[in-house]
């Protein structure tokens, strides 16, 4: 069932004007930075990709902003190739901030040097969990890095041309008789891109679902391109009853890809796009 805008928009109580314009409250009066109210039936985040080009003070105040209140970084807000004090000193900014710093990704590994730098970076981050995408070669390596520092380790699904992962699908078959914290990051945008349909393998993997990233897209075609969440072609309603109905422990995360420069906008509209869903669930 799809459900318009402006239904969600009246089960918020809220109008788009008014979402946006705070906004430009956030920039002009900083002491009404204050988090939203966090959503008790999902924990919904924000994958930082989708602020790339902002820096790691302004995802913290968005998300503030918005109440997405676990967060996981890409390199460009805490950077790979930073000292260990550098990035222990980065993760506890997030923290004071009172954001849950719960991962970092999607983070490549392609040579066995990759891998234990990704480890060693989570590890002094302090993180749960990293989201990222090993070669296959190196799946015997990670498995024991998982151990040694019991830290999960989400693969990303990256949809057409991916020669990893392209699928979900693909992560179980080379995940399946590996250690049970090495699990999945279903990327949902990517999955429909392959014109497979999401929703079912979130129950499928329910047990090994550590992170989603949640998205909308325009078509299911290898080259369908992001949009607002509501806009496009997955079916969010059915994504989130079935996150519901399988009583998913992960994160949901959003990952916004669309207008780089300027995603508040779409971002915040995706955002209470999903918490209309989640109320009128």
């Amino acid at each position: 069932m799809r459900i318009s805008r402006n239904e969600f928009l009246k089960t918020l109580g809220v109008s788009a004007t008014a979402t946006l314009s705070g906004f430009s409250a956030l920039a002009s009066n900083p002491k009404k930075n204050e988090p939203a109210v966090a959503d008790a039936a999902l924990k919904m985040g924000l994958a930082s990709y989708t602020l790339r080009k902002f820096t790691l003070d302004q995802v913290i105040e968005i998300s503030k902003r918005l109440g997405l209140t676990s967060v996981a970084l890409k390199s460009m807000h805490m950077p790979l190739d930073s000292s260990g004090e550098d990035v222990k000193a980065m993760a506890e900014k997030v923290r004071a901030a009172g954001l849950k710093l719960y991962g970092a990704g999607v983070i490549y590994m392609k040579n066995k040097q990759e891998a234990d730098n990704a480890f060693e970076y989570a590890s002094n981050a302090g993180l749960e969990m990293i989201v990222g995408v090993p070669n296959h070669e190196l799946l015997p390596q990670v498995n024991d890095l998982v151990k040694k520092h019991n830290i999960k380790l989400a693969i990303h699904n990256h949809g057409p041309g991916d020669d990893l992962y392209s699928s979900p699908n693909d992560v179980q078959a080379k995940i399946k008789n590996l250690d049970k914290r090495i699990g999945f990051c279903i990327d949902i945008g990517h999955v429909v891109r392959i014109g497979q349909d999401p929703i079912p393998m979130l129950g499928k993997y329910k047990d090994r679902l550590y992170d989603l990233h949640l998205k909308d897209m325009d078509k299911a075609q290898p080259d369908g391109k992001p949009v607002e969440i509501g806009r496009g072609i997955i079916d969010i309603p059915g994504v989130i009853k079935m996150l519901k109905k399988i009583a998913y422990q992960g994160y949901a995360a959003f990952e916004y890809e669309k207008d780089g420069d300027d995603p508040v906008a779409g971002l915040a509209e995706s955002v209470g796009y999903v918490r209309g869903i989640m109320k009128m669930a």
